[in-house]
């Protein structure tokens, strides 16, 4: 990113974000324009596939699924009692620092009127204690600060024990200098050497932990760094986030898939790119379950088994080096989703989602039709609600019924009102494609660009320089793998944003280098 220079954010984001201004070159392509492959029609896919075809790029989105979103996808279904409903791979929370997710969506809802803002991030341990993000100050170091001072994990004794100087560092994160310092060991490790407060490591770091599917004892300390720097410490957005307003199709992806229809690209669902090798007239050669098409440029937005398989079967994609770090790619421990239709509703003052630690697998509870509006209108119609709950980095070889009975089991200690609830409905989804970010790891993940410059790569697996993480490295490197591609034609590439690559408190930078010194 050293080509990209670094100015202040326009007004309407957090003062401090800064801004890595497009590419210049030409609005769009002209007659002959290039033809460009996009494989996957996840939020990665569908933000190179939006920026190429914006710029008159002749755009083919493969996707392997009967439908777009990636983990956000949905799906219908009909219930027994005839409702038709949509099933989803679960919640996901859209905090207010993915300027580039929300630039995505912004193309098709400009005010971003279908998200829905949920008042706090609440987190429940099992001991009783109860943390809220509601009331912590959003500007860093007060919003780290009053965390430890409003949390009830926190005590002065604990304070005391804090081991300052391993600590102090976290102050300045920087990037990339936090992978070298960190991904060698993993975020269970960090937290011990910080002796951070066992209450406090249990409610809110393996909260964020578990929210990459991952065990704090596999994670990568540099990723729960990284995200204690782009939620606490790098921005002053906060921990709060929106909700989309109705089921992820509706709210997101058909209105995607119309906006890119509308620019002529073309989208083929249920289509598996199975290989890719280069063709002896230029270009490359793609070999899909719809026969054999041919792309100047191909963008790869899969997940991380589906990168792996196409690799393997793809023995001249770029070259061997590139070929062996993405067979070692890690994918994270399988999870649950359980969603469950009730003949009653929760107590009124249940928030809408909830982060759990220490009631047995589960991990957090969220009530649908509190924000969901297909939710809300089943609840209205029958007089129930619908629930979900998730089991992250769950044991591969668990029985996944017994699973999902535990789930609701420990609903019940949660929501005690629901032990006499009926269950009318009830779905489960087991999954295991999302990235482990597993300790050194890092020097594997692919870069956006590659061996070959007519290959790039995009996804929330990918390395990169810049502070994002989840749903926002997929949107960022979606338009950065398209950005390299329109560079190499002449077009005008995407304006991008971020919260800051480094500490933003002048006095936290100070405190961190006095560590370094000591």
């Amino acid at each position: 990113m050293t080509d990209f220079s670094v100015t202040t954010a326009r007004r309407g984001r957090d003062r401090k974000a800064v801004m890595l201004p497009a590419i210049p070159g030409r609005t769009r392509a002209g007659r002959a324009a290039p033809r460009c492959a996009v494989v996957g029609a996840g939020i990665a896919g569908i933000a190179a596939a939006t920026l190429l075809a914006e710029r008159g790029i002749r755009v083919t989105l493969y996707e392997r699924e009967g439908t777009l979103g990636g983990r956000l996808a949905g799906w219908p279904l009909q219930l027994a009692d005839g409702s038709g409903v949509t099933m989803s791979r679960g919640f996901h929370a859209f905090f207010r620092q993915y300027y580039n997710l929300r630039g995505l969506l912004r193309r098709v809802d400009p005010a971003l009127e279908r998200l829905r803002r949920l008042p706090d991030y609440p987190l429940r341990h099992s001991s009783g204690l109860y943390d809220s993000f509601a009331r912590v100050p959003r500007t860093p170091p007060w919003s780290a600060l009053g965390f430890a001072a409003l949390s009830p994990s926190f005590g002065w004794r604990d304070m005391r024990r804090l081991d300052a100087r391993a600590a102090l560092p976290l102050l300045d994160v920087r990037l990339p200098q936090l992978y070298e310092h960190y991904d060698g060991i993993s975020a269970h490790e960090l937290l011990e050497r910080i002796r951070f407060p066992e209450a406090a490591r249990h409610l809110a770091f393996e909260v964020f932990s578990r929210s990459f599917f991952a065990d704090p004892r596999d994670l990568s300390a540099a990723e729960l760094a990284l995200m204690f720097h782009i939620y606490f410490l790098g921005s002053s957005e906060g921990l709060l986030f929106d909700v989309p307003d109705e089921p992820y199709p509706q709210a997101l992806w058909d209105p995607l898939a119309r906006y890119l229809e509308s620019h002529r690209a073309d989208i083929l669902t249920g289509t598996a790119v199975e290989a890719i090798e280069p063709s002896a007239h230029g270009g490359l050669t793609l070999v899909t379950t719809a026969g054999t098409h041919h792309a100047d440029a191909v963008v790869l937005a899969l997940d991380t088994t589906g990168l792996r398989s196409l690799a393997a079967h793809s023995p001249h994609l770029c070259d061997d080096t590139w070929r062996a770090g993405i067979s070692r790619l890690h994918v994270a421990p399988p999870f649950l989703v359980s969603r469950i239709w009730l003949d009653r509703p929760v107590a009124s003052h249940r928030p809408g989602f909830l982060g759990t630690s220490g009631y047995g697998p589960l991990d957090n509870i969220s009530v649908l039709n509190r924000w969901e509006g297909e939710a809300a209108r089943w609840s209205q119609k029958t007089g129930g609600c619908v629930i979900e709950l998730h089991a992250y980095a769950a044991d591969p070889s668990a029985d996944r019924e017994r699973l999902a009975e535990d789930l609701i089991e420990q609903l019940h200690r949660v929501y005690p009102e629901t032990w006499a609830a009926r269950i009318l409905d009830q779905h489960h989804l087991w999954r295991a494609d999302c990235p482990l970010f597993a300790v050194g790891s890092h020097r594997d993940r692919p870069t956006v660009a590659t061996p070959d410059p007519r290959v790039t790569v995009a996804g929330d697996l990918v390395r990169t320089d810049l502070p994002v993480a989840l749903m926002e490295r997929a949107a960022t490197t979606g338009f950065l793998a398209a950005n390299a591609h329109l560079r190499r034609w002449g077009l005008r590439g995407q304006t991008l944003w971020t919260v800051p690559a480094h500490g933003r408190s002048a006095l936290l930078r100070s405190l961190a280098r006095v560590a370094e010194l000591r």
